[in-house]
C-alpha cells in the first residue's frame, strides 16, 4: 500500500497552532511540525542559523522537509540557508502575506499604507509581544513614537472566534488605532502543505505529531 512522503514542517511558533489545525483537519497523519520560538522574531539575525540547525538534524529521519517561515526581517538570509540546504519555504515575506495572499495583501497595503497588521496569534499575545515586548508599559510615552505614523489595524482573522475579535478591537483602541476585521482563514497554509499526490511513496506514516 503507497503513503505519502514522511514531512517535517519547520516552523515560527506563532503559526503552530494553525498548522495543527489544517493538519488535523485534513487527517495528514504523515506530517510532523517542528516550531522554533516566535520570539526570534526580535532577534530575525538568528532565524536562519536556527532553522539551519533544525534542518541538519532532521535530516535521513524524514523523506521531506518544508518550512513556514517568510523572510521574517532576515533581509535575505534565511532564503540563502535554504538554498544551501536545498529545502522549500513558503512564499511570502510575512504571515500577513500567507493569510491573506499576495494580491489582496498589497491592495490592503495601498489602500492605507499606515495599517498595523495583527494575526490571531498576535492579538493573543498582544499585551507580551506588543505592550510589554516594546515597553509600552513602562514607557507609554512611547506610543507615540511607535505607531504614530499608523492609521488603522487590521486584525486578520484565521478562526471566528468571538472573544478574539473583542481583544483585537480592545488593541485597536490601546494603539489609537481605527479597527478593522478581515477574515483570512486557513487556505494559504493549506494550499502550500497539501501533499503532492505523485510524491507518494512505498513508507510507514508519521503521526502528525507536533515536536518542540
Amino acid at each position: 500500500m503507497t503513503a505519502r512522503p514522511s514531512t517535517l514542517i519547520i516552523a515560527c511558533g506563532a503559526l503552530g497552532r494553525e498548522i495543527t489545525q489544517v493538519i488535523g483537519a485534513q487527517g495528514w497523519s504523515n506530517m510532523t511540525v517542528s516550531c522554533l520560538p516566535a520570539h526570534l522574531h526580535n532577534r530575525p539575525d538568528r532565524i536562519p542559523e536556527a532553522v539551519r540547525g533544525k534542518i541538519r538534524a532532521a535530516k535521513g529521519r524524514f523523506d521531506r522537509l518544508l518550512v513556514l517561515y517568510g523572510d521574517c526581517g532576515t533581509g535575505g538570509l534565511l532564503d540563502a540557508v535554504l538554498e544551501e540546504e536545498g529545502v522549500e519555504r513558503i512564499p511570502g515575506p510575512h504571515c500577513y502575506e500567507f493569510f491573506t495572499g499576495a494580491t489582496d495583501f498589497a491592495a490592503l497595503s495601498e489602500e492605507e499604507p499606515g495599517t498595523f497588521f495583527l494575526t490571531d496569534y498576535l492579538v493573543r499575545h498582544f499585551d507580551r509581544l506588543i505592550i510589554e515586548g516594546l515597553g509600552l508599559d513602562r514607557y507609554p510615552q512611547l506610543l507615540s513614537d511607535y505607531f504614530g505614523h499608523y492609521r488603522k489595524l487590521i486584525h486578520l482573522a484565521q478562526v471566528e472566534d468571538p472573544a478574539l475579535d473583542a481583544s483585537a478591537k480592545t488593541a485597536a483602541l490601546r494603539l489609537g488605532l481605527a479597527h478593522e476585521r478581515r477574515f483570512t482563514g486557513l487556505g494559504g497554509l493549506e494550499g502550500f502543505l497539501r501533499p503532492d499526490p505523485a510524491g507518494e511513496i512505498d513508507d510507514g506514516e508519521t503521526d502528525g505529531r507536533l515536536l518542540a
